[in-house]
Parts: C-alpha cells; sequence; structure tokens
C-alpha cells in the first residue's frame, strides 16, 4: 500500500505543477485524497515529506511540495516540515502578492493550526493577494479570517495608526469603505462614530497619520521580473481605511486643517509609480468626493487649486464636476467659482498681514511667488525665526502660520497657472468685478498687480499705488478689462512695457511682455496645413507627459505593444478648435529604449496640426507608423487639417508656444549629461545640433533680454552676448554657454564642460539678481554658469575641476 500511497503523491505533484491547484483534474484528485481516512493521509503527507528532504527537486517544485503538504494534511497534527514552511512564509512576506492558484495561505492555514501565530508581514500578503484573486472564494474567506492587526504593515501612516488602541474602532469602520461613495447607512454609522469619540479627537487622530502616507515603506518588497514599482505604490488594503477616513473628515465641521490634508492626499495619491501609473486614483477620488461635500471657502479654494494641478483625467473629472455643481448652486459660470474660491488666508492688504503671538510679532509679506513671515520680538527688533517664548507657548498658533504660509505658496503657484490659461480663454471682465477679483484681492493682487491688463483698450501695469500707463498716466475707471498679449502689438509698444517693467523693477508671474510670439513662417505656408517647425526631436516621454498635462494636453504614454494610441491634443472649446502634436515611441530595443514595464523612454517628434474640434481623432500604432484618421461611426467622415492661416494669430501662437516648451524642457539635447549620444551613441549628432545649434523662439528671446541684463551683472567686463551663446572670460578658459540648452563649450577647441545645473558644482545657486519675469529655469541656469565661471579659480567641485585642466 505505501507504494500506491507514493504513487498518489507523485501523481498529484506532476499534475499540480503542470496545471496548478485549480485545474479540474487536480481538483478531483486532491479531492479523492482528502477524503482518504486520517492514517493514510499522513502516508502521502510522509510522501511528500520524503522526496522534499531528498532534495531532487527544482525550487517551485520544492514549494509545490511544501503546499501540498499543508493542503492535504489540513486538520491533522504535527505535520512535518515546519521550520521549512516557516521559511518559506518568511520569504512570502517579502512578496507583493502570491497567484491565487498556488494556495499559498495553506501554509498560513498550517501555522496557525499548529499554533504559531502569523508574522503581519505574512498577513498583509496574504490580504493583498485576496484583494487581486480572480473568482477564488477559498483565499478570500480565509483572508477575512485575518482580522489582526487592523491594517497590514509596511506603511508609516498604518504604523503609527495602529499604534494607538483607543483608535482600532475608527479604523476597523474607515476600511468597510469598499464603494466609490459613501451610501446612507454608511454615514449615519460614520456620524454615530464620531458623535461618540468626539469630532475634534478624530480630527487630531487622523490628521498626523493623514501626512505620514505617501513615506517609503518601512521595509520594502521584493519586485519581480517586470512587476511594478510595488514599494512606491499604495497597500490595496490600506487603501480601503484611506478612502474611509477621507469620507470620515467629510462628516467634521469645516476646519482649514482638514481641507489642506485632504487635498495633499489627492496630489499624494496621484504621484506615478513605475509600471502602475498613478498610485490609487481611488483614494484620490474620494478625498476630492470628500472636498466636494464640505462648506466653506477653504474646501472650494482647495476644489480650485486641485483642478490647476490634477492632470489625472478620472479625478480632473471630479474636481471640475465639483466646480461645476458649486457654480450651477451659486448661478455663476466655472471661471467666476474659480475666481471667487481664491482664498485670502488671512492677508489684509494686498499681499500682506500682521499676527500677534504674545508679545511678538509676525509680518507675513508675499514676495514674487512666495510668502515669508518676518518676525518681531516684544522689542520690536527684527529677528530671523520665531522667539522662543513663542516657539514654547504658541506652538499651536505657530504651527497654523506655517501651514498657512505652505498654503499660500500652493496657491500661488496654482493661481499664477490659471492667470496663464486666460490667454486663450477669451475672458473679458466689467472693471468693477475685476477690480475686487484681481487686482485689490489680498492674494491674487499680489500676481494681477504685475501683469499688464487694458482697460477699454488701454494698456495699464500697477505701479506706486495705481494702474498706470506707459507715460506714467493713472487710470481709476473703465467698463472693459483684458489680459494684455504681444501677439497684434507693434514691437515698439512690446519693447516699452519691457523697459517699463526693468525700471519698476516688476518680476512677472510667468512671460507677458517678453512673451515669445510665434507667427507664421515661410515654411508653413509652403506646407499650408501641417508645421513641421518642431519635428525631429527627441524628448523624454515622462517629462513630456507631465508638461503636456500641466499646459492642458490629453496625451497618453506610448507602450512598446501592439495598441494605437491619438497624438498630444489641445481642446480649445472658445475657438472650436483642436490641436494635436504628432509624436511617436522612440527605439525597438525593449529594456534599453523602454523601462521593465514596456513605456518608451523616448519620442520623436513630427508634425503640429489643427482640426475642428469635433473632428474624428487621428491614431496611429504606438510601434510608430502614419498617423490615420478614424472616422466616428454614423457621424462625421474624415476631416482635413484647417489651413493654419486660417488659426488665429493668438491661438497659433500660444500653441506653438506649449510645443516649443515641451522641445526646450523634455529634448535630450538639454541634458548636459548625454553628450556621448546615449544608448548606443544613437543620439550624437542630435544631441550636438540641438545642443549648440540655432536657436529656437524661446532662446531668442533669452538672448533679446540677456543683451539687456548683462551689462549690469557684478561679472559684466567678463560677459559678451554674441550670436548663440553668452561668452564668459574666466583665468582658466573663456566659454561659451548656449542659449537654448545651457550646454557649454570652453577654449582651446571648444571643449564640451559637463556642469550639472543644482550639483554640488554651484550652478544654480548663485543669485543671478533682478529678472523680469519668473518661470524661465534655463535663463537662471545659464546666468548662474556664467558666475560660477567667471570666477573658474574658484571652483572646488572635483567633477568640474578635472575637466577644467584638461
Amino acid at each position: 500500500m505505501m507504494h500506491d500511497f507514493e504513487a498518489m503523491a507523485g501523481e498529484l505533484v506532476v499534475k499540480v505543477v503542470s496545471h496548478s491547484f485549480r485545474n479540474p483534474a487536480v481538483q478531483e484528485l486532491l479531492d479523492a485524497v482528502q477524503g482518504l481516512a486520517d492514517a493514510d493521509r499522513r502516508r502521502v503527507v510522509a510522501a511528500f515529506a520524503d522526496r522534499y528532504r531528498r532534495g531532487r527537486d527544482t525550487e517551485p517544485v520544492q514549494r509545490t511540495l511544501l503546499t501540498l503538504i499543508a493542503v492535504v494534511g489540513r486538520g491533522l497534527d504535527g505535520l512535518p516540515l515546519a521550520q521549512e514552511r516557516t521559511a518559506r512564509l518568511d520569504r512570502l512576506s517579502r512578496s507583493h502578492t502570491f497567484w491565487y492558484a498556488d494556495r499559498h495561505e495553506a501554509l498560513a492555514d498550517a501555522e496557525l493550526a499548529a499554533g504559531q501565530a502569523l508574522d503581519p508581514a505574512v498577513v498583509a500578503t496574504i490580504r493583498r493577494s485576496a484583494m487581486s484573486a480572480y473568482r477564488d472564494s477559498t483565499l478570500v474567506e480565509f483572508a477575512r479570517l485575518l482580522t489582526e492587526p487592523v491594517l497590514n504593515v509596511g506603511e508609516a501612516w498604518a504604523e503609527r495608526a495602529m499604534e494607538d488602541e483607543g483608535r482600532r474602532e475608527l479604523l476597523a469602520y474607515a476600511l468597510t469603505a469598499k464603494a466609490a461613495k459613501p451610501s446612507a447607512a454608511w454615514e449615519k454609522g460614520g456620524r454615530a462614530l464620531i458623535d461618540g469619540l468626539g469630532a475634534d479627537a478624530v480630527r487630531e487622530a487622523v490628521l498626523p497619520w493623514l501626512a505620514l502616507v505617501g513615506r517609503p515603506r518601512t521595509f520594502e518588497l521584493e519586485r519581480e521580473v517586470y512587476e511594478p514599482d510595488v514599494n512606491s505604490a499604495f497597500d490595496p488594503y490600506n487603501a480601503n481605511a484611506l478612502r474611509g477616513l477621507a469620507w470620515l473628515l467629510s462628516l467634521l465641521p469645516p476646519h482649514p486643517d482638514t481641507v489642506r490634508a485632504l487635498g495633499a492626499l489627492v496630489e499624494t495619491s496621484l504621484r506615478k509609480a513605475a509600471g502602475l501609473g498613478p498610485r490609487n486614483p481611488k483614494v484620490a477620488n474620494a478625498a476630492v468626493n470628500s472636498l466636494a461635500r464640505m462648506e466653506g471657502e477653504a474646501a472650494l479654494a482647495e476644489l480650485a487649486r486641485l483642478a490647476t494641478r490634477v492632470t489625472y483625467k478620472g479625478t480632473l473629472k471630479l474636481v471640475e464636476a465639483a466646480l461645476e455643481t458649486r457654480a450651477a448652486a451659486l448661478g455663476l459660470s466655472r471661471e467666476e467659482i474659480e475666481e471667487l474660491a481664491a482664498p485670502a488666508y488671512g492677508l489684509t492688504q494686498v499681499g500682506k498681514a500682521e499676527f500677534r503671538l504674545g508679545e511678538a510679532t509676525a509680518q507675513l509679506e508675499v514676495r514674487g511667488n512666495r510668502a515669508v513671515a518676518v518676525w518681531r520680538n516684544a522689542t520690536g527688533k527684527q529677528v530671523k525665526t520665531a522667539p522662543t517664548m513663542v516657539r514654547r507657548d504658541h506652538a499651536e498658533e505657530l504651527g497654523e502660520l506655517k501651514g498657512l504660509v505652505k498654503d499660500i505658496d500652493k496657491s500661488l503657484s496654482a493661481q499664477s497657472e490659471r492667470l496663464d490659461r486666460q490667454f486663450l480663454a477669451r475672458r473679458r471682465w466689467a472693471y468693477g468685478p475685476w477690480r475686487e477679483r484681481y487686482l485689490d484681492h489680498p492674494l491674487v493682487g499680489t500676481l494681477a498687480r504685475r501683469l499688464i491688463w487694458t482697460v477699454d483698450g488701454t494698456a495699464v501695469c500697477f505701479a506706486d499705488g495705481a494702474l498706470r500707463t506707459l507715460t506714467g498716466a493713472t487710470l481709476t475707471e473703465g467698463a472693459t478689462v483684458e489680459l494684455w498679449h504681444p501677439v497684434g502689438r507693434e514691437p515698439a509698444e512690446v519693447r516699452a512695457w519691457r523697459e517699463w517693467l526693468e525700471r519698476h523693477a516688476v518680476t512677472q508671474p510667468f512671460k507677458q511682455a517678453h512673451r515669445e510670439v510665434y507667427l507664421l513662417t515661410d515654411a508653413e505656408r509652403k506646407t499650408r496645413n501641417y508645421s513641421n517647425r518642431f519635428a525631429a526631436h527627441i524628448l523624454r516621454q515622462h517629462q513630456f507627459n507631465s508638461l503636456a498635462a500641466a499646459r492642458g494636453w490629453s496625451n497618453r504614454l506610448r507602450l512598446c505593444v501592439d495598441d494605437s494610441a491619438p497624438p498630444a491634443t489641445r481642446e480649445l472649446p472658445q475657438w472650436g478648435l483642436r490641436a494635436e502634436y504628432w509624436i511617436e515611441g522612440e527605439g525597438q530595443d525593449y529594456g534599453i529604449d523602454t523601462t521593465e514595464a514596456g513605456t518608451y523612454l523616448r519620442l520623436r517628434t513630427d508634425q503640429v496640426r489643427f482640426y475642428p474640434i469635433d473632428a474624428p481623432q487621428n491614431r496611429a500604432g504606438t510601434y510608430g507608423g502614419r498617423y490615420a484618421m478614424w472616422p466616428i461611426p454614423g457621424r462625421r467622415r474624415t476631416v482635413d487639417p484647417l489651413p493654419l492661416k486660417r488659426i488665429p494669430e493668438l491661438v497659433l501662437s500660444e500653441v506653438m508656444r506649449d510645443v516649443d516648451l515641451f522641445v526646450g524642457v523634455a529634448s535630450v539635447g538639454n541634458d548636459p549629461t548625454w553628450s556621448d549620444g546615449g544608448p548606443q551613441g544613437r543620439f550624437r549628432e542630435y544631441w550636438n545640433s540641438y545642443g549648440f545649434g540655432e536657436l529656437n523662439q524661446s532662446a531668442e528671446t533669452r538672448r533679446v533680454l540677456l543683451e539687456r541684463l548683462v551689462p549690469r551683472l557684478a561679472i559684466a567686463d567678463r560677459c559678451t552676448v554674441e550670436g548663440r551663446f553668452l561668452h564668459v572670460r574666466g583665468e582658466l578658459h573663456t566659454y561659451k554657454i548656449h542659449l537654448g540648452s545651457g550646454n557649454i563649450l570652453m577654449t582651446p577647441n571648444d571643449q564640451y564642460l559637463c556642469i550639472v545645473p543644482g550639483g554640488s558644482g554651484g550652478a544654480g545657486a548663485a543669485d543671478p539678481g533682478y529678472l523680469p519675469f519668473e518661470g524661465d529655469r534655463t535663463l537662471a541656469v545659464i546666468l548662474s554658469k556664467a558666475m560660477l565661471l567667471a570666477k573658474d579659480t574658484e571652483i572646488t567641485d572635483p567633477t568640474i575641476t578635472s575637466q577644467l585642466r584638461r
């Protein structure tokens, strides 16, 4: 009989290894073995153990033998290979999930039956695996029995939350949030829970937990080949609890800290993880829904801010819907609700507020696109930081003030982006509401007062306490206000406004007077309905994708798979147009030209086209190939691209400016470390032509500005602007800094000098002084490199000095 049991055991091993535990034939044989008497089952288990100990099998077969011992021996005491089973579970604890058909939960079940507690990390793996199991009730039911710990270990916020035993009920209830929105019954239970614990106690417990969301895992998981970056993802089991906590916060009385925490949770949840995309959109959506349900100015302002920051379509749609719903309820347009949503943050004048904490005073000021707190002690003397008395006796108020500064910084960035988008929004304001919502608004006024506007056609900017024209005349009233744009303006007027800004030391929040203007070229008149102005560039795909989303373009990451995708597109509903930038994945070597997950690292660019907004979509294979229009069944047939000469000048200029930005920032030609041409040196020719070639429009604007700025620099006697370069005379060499890429050549023989911006060499650290606008990082880098190289004998970074001595 022993021989029969060995044969039965051998047959079962072969079938499981060949077909998995879920195969019907395997299940039939398992049922037969499990139906044997206990003594006979022990013989089968012993046969498995003997084979395992012989150690002649591969690792996958060894794993199967351990699992079969647990499955066949379920209910038997004293199962063999206990140490080996424990070691296997230890390995399992470092995995994100396992395939449900491998039946690894049987090992855990055997461990529990033997009176051994499961490692919390093992519990976490089983729970995560159960959430991804396909039609497998066994694993799901087993995971449901594992109630300890209440959350999965491995995430800082969850481990911190579980330290407080008094909040277990709160976490357990939050875990029940498994729908898209809370039901009426869930809300009722949540309110009862809050009433029992106290609203303040719930907020004071939850907000510190949320502050830890997104921190690095407390222990890393081992990644399988081609597995996404699971260590950057949210634990899906804990994510349900995060959704529940977000819902519970919406049931509390409104509080600025709550709004701040929910907004941060949205952004943290949407940060990308390699091979995965956004970490957890469901958590982000739960936080948006909670903000949408909250009353008060702070929640509305946070939704308006998120509308400028969120790029993930599903979540952005929720944000947009929340703002539209609030606008409809108030009988306002979407644009008006965004204007009214701009918070003052306690500022009592434009960009200023004063807070008294004990005998000390904090003067809050907006300087440029940042807020700073200037402290004065009891005697009125200015001090660098908050006095000791404030930190000791007013810690809570000090914390609120620091939070306020952070909120203002984030809101200034969002409001600046919103204003920058107004050029294509065709917005006009009545003078009174505009003055209230923009020029004299405590927060937005710090931006609006640095921009040029037209009041009844007269261009004005704020200076010396009033709106002033180029001649200095004041303007105090009017009917219609618009945002000034250089398109269609006489060059003399544009130059005059640039000089005006410099005279008044005004730094605009983004380029306006110095904004690039892209007019139709002769080449584009010949091609008629498409532009090759920004074709044949090599861009870093992920950087391009982020920039496109920030500028309001829709785009899909190109994967090295058999699929198709539309070009990058920007819809312009106010103009009835759709702009397209044709792109394709670059390269064919998987793992060299792609990420481990198969996403192209780089793109090759092609044409820019315009279509009616309702035209069918063009698509092309993600491997590359021609774009072709896919007609919409029952609707429109294929549509020709619109002639470029029919595109309004403002639209053409702004769209081309976006595309120039994509190339100017995302091109591999900007990377100082790519002088070798990248993989196999394939891009050496492109890198050289871009990094030192003809200037694009933004670089040309930079050149014109530098001609004015350089004479004012402390190193003016060592610098000249000539053609495409800023020439800098150092003690060791003379250097040429390209005005487009920031790349550097040095004497003799135009040797390439690699300085990475922001590195230890100091590039990017020096203060370039006054600049007439913010946001041009390349300009700041060029000036910082110039200041560094003008004193090249003082450079200490060995990565730079080793090149200077060649």
